[in-house]
């Protein structure tokens, strides 16, 4: 620090804070929100922090300085996060005869508030999802009024509309035969999960369906403005705290079943949360195991978002993975393919 001007030293300064907050962030996901809610919260800049600790990095490296280790030495710390928020190398895109494509998608109730100026979203959304005609469908945020859209083109289908009023919810449509369907009920809450018993072949498949609680953050940067920092973390740590509940509702239910599983759904959190790494457990991420890039499936304004997941268990090949950029909601429809070991 004494060979640093006045300059540096200030730089270097605010590099260490965003260095130890990153390094604080990697051990948040294994802390109950419930317990640290407004903690938890850090877990969302994530991805911001580490670009901004990768250009720390490169600014020292450029001065040929040796503050340059701090940084380096969080980012290497915290590899192994990155392979949730980046894959640097496209993984291979298998063909299998015997290939099981599953879709996610979150709908945003087909835009019937008009958030898009476009009234033939449905129609969009039905024609995109028929073009790529995966054998299993999720949809989070379904909406009977549904503005054209048309699934008939699958032959079995589970809705399950939630919330006092019943307007909306989730739905698993597919190709194959569903022999057994039901809830999760979250509850105060429109969200909730579903589930569908698939039968492929000799195989039954367990596909939950599952949407944890919103942040109901409007990005518009003048809806932020009218928050203060504190009312905002505040929501947002109560919000982790519900998804946190709803979790466990979700994965004491799933304990009970012993079917080859897959996992769907919006979990509005990240893969640097508390409620990822619970439900993701010993499961395969398939944008982990055969996806690119950031892999983003939020429509953020300011960074990636990856808050949308296919999750398999330990019966499946994941041979590919995709995240479309179909602007037809404020989510990105993503598609995994997978085949039966």
């Amino acid at each position: 620090m004494k060979k640093l001007n006045v300059i540096d030293k200030l730089i270097f300064f605010v590099n260490s804070v965003l260095a130890t907050l990153l390094l604080l962030s990697y051990i948040l996901p294994f802390f109950p929100p419930k317990n640290f809610a407004t903690l938890s919260v850090l877990s969302l800049t994530v991805p911001v922090l580490i670009i901004v600790n990768a250009l720390f990095a490169l600014y020292w490296l450029l001065k040929v300085k040796r503050q340059m280790i701090l940084s380096m030495l969080v980012l290497g710390i915290g590899y192994f996060y990155l392979g949730s928020l980046f894959k640097f190398t496209s993984s291979p895109q298998i063909e299998d005869e015997e290939n099981l494509s599953v879709m996610s998608y979150n709908v945003r109730l087909f835009n019937i508030y008009n958030w898009i100026p476009n009234p033939d979203i449905g129609i969009d959304i039905s024609r995109f999802v028929e073009e790529q005609h995966p054998d299993i469908l999720s949809i989070q945020e379904y909406h009977p009024k549904n503005k054209g859209a048309d699934f008939s083109f699958y032959n079995y289908q589970y809705i399950q509309l939630a919330g006092a009023q019943q307007q909306f919810g989730q739905a698993i449509f597919s190709q194959y035969p569903i022999i057994n369907k039901g809830s999760v009920t979250f509850p105060d809450t429109p969200n909730n999960a579903i589930f569908a018993d698939i039968v492929k072949g000799q195989d039954t498949i367990r596909v939950y369906n599952i949407h944890l609680q919103s942040l109901r953050i409007n990005t518009e940067v003048g809806a932020l403005k009218k928050q203060t920092t504190k009312q905002l973390l505040k929501s947002i740590g109560h919000t982790f705290a519900l998804q946190q509940s709803q979790a466990e509702l979700f994965l004491a239910h799933k304990a009970q079943c012993n079917y080859k599983m897959i996992i769907t759904g919006d979990l509005n959190n990240t893969a640097c949360s508390y409620v990822y790494r619970k439900i993701k457990g010993n499961l395969n991420d398939t944008f982990r195991e055969a996806g690119n890039s950031f892999g983003r499936t939020y429509n953020f304004k300011f960074f990636p978002v990856r808050i949308d997941f296919i999750f398999t268990d330990e019966n499946f090949n994941v041979n590919s993975f995709k995240t479309f950029d179909a602007v037809y909601s404020d989510h990105y429809p993503i598609m995994t393919k997978v085949s039966l070991k």
